[in-house]
């Protein structure tokens, strides 16, 4: 009985994972799907207490308390701007958890003289059972020192640039072949072999942060994406080997998502997984450009845009990192709604990596009540941009530069970018003239109908805002 009520709460957990993650496909039902997954977790954590035979009761609550204060206090403190910090610290916990469970797991087998026997009749069942806990402290491990490396990358103490080294890939490959050989010795079952455990999951450790340093900061989100993927493999395989139904599934939805949206963002980018993981940025052709560009940088005084932007029938918006780090969301919106009292339709052109992560500028400017219909996804409003008067662009880069169709030599040709250029007039507001990820100059920033807006972008946008008010 007690087991059938445990099963029924699992079943339940994971269809509000499901409707979570469904839910969370929209921002309107966003906050909804969180608190679905949320509440699906919760019951499977308290589906759990009734297992029979569970032991250290007390522990496991105490570990429940300090992981939530921690959690409340994390997701309470942490600033917008550093939320793919945070996704990539988490994940890298999960898959720390899932290398500490296979270390116990291996460390018990060595220590039973049931499973000693067990490994001695040469079951297929226990081997299975075994190889399976490797994998599972493998994948974990890489996972954990992978996403703890993405995240400084990120977060700047990391250098975000690539790292390479000589014979890197016979290095990275020569590292996985020893740990894979170190993994089958351990079958022998000998009792003198213990310490390799620890070995095994210090070299994955090693290899995680061999195979993030040379990926650079521009491929972050693409590469926690798919760390996150790895570490809902190691979900799924110990929820398998534990018998564990709602562990299964939710690493295979983690799993699944995790490895489709790494897919999503390559498609967005124009890059290969490959790539992305074994390279920097595509070299494009390999030509040197023969493009003769004039590099003349016009500026505009916040009287002539705002006047520009008053009068104009149509306005984009284009959203990037710059305007994440200003925290200038709340001013872009009444800016939006001013221009939209004096007759202007104004809407948000969003690039799908836009920021450092999908949905970031979305969520951003969800924060501060920015309708959605007024987001637009880089595929809807690209066909607009001949019609429309004038294109506010703010601390977006790579995600507008024009080099991306024009250039076949340029690093970034053909990647996906919403295409400002098109439009009647650009204004670009940016601190500086400095390269995006890509390192390379943005053509937009010397297109004869661009002219730039120099400073902080929320205090830009505050002196614009109150310039158009004046009109």
């Amino acid at each position: 009985m007690i087991t059938q009520v445990i099963d029924i709460g699992y079943l339940i957990a994971v269809v509000l994972f499901v409707l979570g993650i469904k839910n969370m496909s929209h921002p309107d039902t966003a906050r909804k799907g969180n608190l679905l997954a949320a509440s699906g977790m919760g019951l499977a954590m308290l589906a759990t207490f009734f297992t029979p035979g569970l032991q250290n009761i007390a522990i496991i609550l105490v570990a429940i308390l300090l992981g939530s204060i921690i959690g409340y206090y994390m997701s309470r403190k942490v600033a917008m701007t550093a939320m793919p910090q945070m996704v990539s610290f988490f994940n890298g916990m999960g898959g720390a958890a899932a290398a500490l469970i296979a270390i116990a797991e291996v460390y018990g087998i060595f220590h039973s003289p049931e499973a000693q026997l067990t490994f001695m009749t040469n079951t297929s069942t226990a081997y299975f059972y075994f190889g399976a806990l490797l994998v599972s402290l493998v994948i974990g491990a890489v996972s954990f020192s992978g996403s703890i490396i993405a995240m400084g990358k990120l977060q700047g103490f990391v250098s975000g640039a690539s790292v390479k080294w000589p014979m890197q890939k016979v290095s990275n490959n020569g590292l996985l072949v020893v740990i894979a050989f170190l993994c089958v010795w351990l079958f022998q079952m000998d009792s003198g072999q213990e310490p390799l455990i620890y070995l095994i999951c210090l070299l994955g450790l090693v290899f995680g942060v061999l195979f993030v340093m040379p990926i650079g900061g521009a491929d972050m989100p693409v590469v926690i994406s798919l760390l996150n993927a790895f570490t809902g493999v190691t979900a799924a395989t110990t929820g398998m080997l534990f018998d564990n139904k709602v562990m299964l599934m939710g690493g295979v939805l983690v799993g699944a998502a995790g490895l489709l949206l790494t897919l999503l963002m390559c498609k967005a980018m124009n890059r290969s997984l490959s790539a992305v993981l074994f390279g920097a940025f595509n070299s494009g052709s390999g030509a040197a450009s023969d493009r003769d560009i004039d590099t003349t940088v016009r500026e505009i005084s916040l009287s002539d845009a705002s006047i520009l932007l008053s009068y104009a029938k149509k306005v984009v918006i284009i959203p990037g990192y710059g305007l994440a780090v200003a925290q200038a969301q709340h001013v872009v919106h009444e800016l939006e709604k001013l221009l939209e009292d004096k007759g202007v339709e104004v809407k948000y052109g969003i690039h799908p990596v836009a920021g450092r992560m999908p949905g970031h500028m979305n969520v951003l400017l969800a924060e501060s009540d920015v309708p959605y219909d007024k987001l637009i996804e880089m595929e809807a409003i690209n066909p607009e941009f001949p019609q429309v008067d004038a294109v506010v662009v703010i601390g977006a880069n790579d995600v507008v530069n024009p080099a991306a169709y024009l250039d076949p030599a340029s690093p970034i040709y053909g990647m996906p970018i919403l295409e400002a250029d098109k439009a009647q007039n650009i204004i670009v507001i940016k601190r500086s003239m400095s390269a995006g990820y890509a390192g390379i100059d943005n053509e937009l920033f010397y297109n004869q109908k661009t002219r730039m807006l120099f400073g902080d972008a929320k205090g830009v946008l505050t002196k614009l805002v109150a310039a158009v008010k004046e009109m």
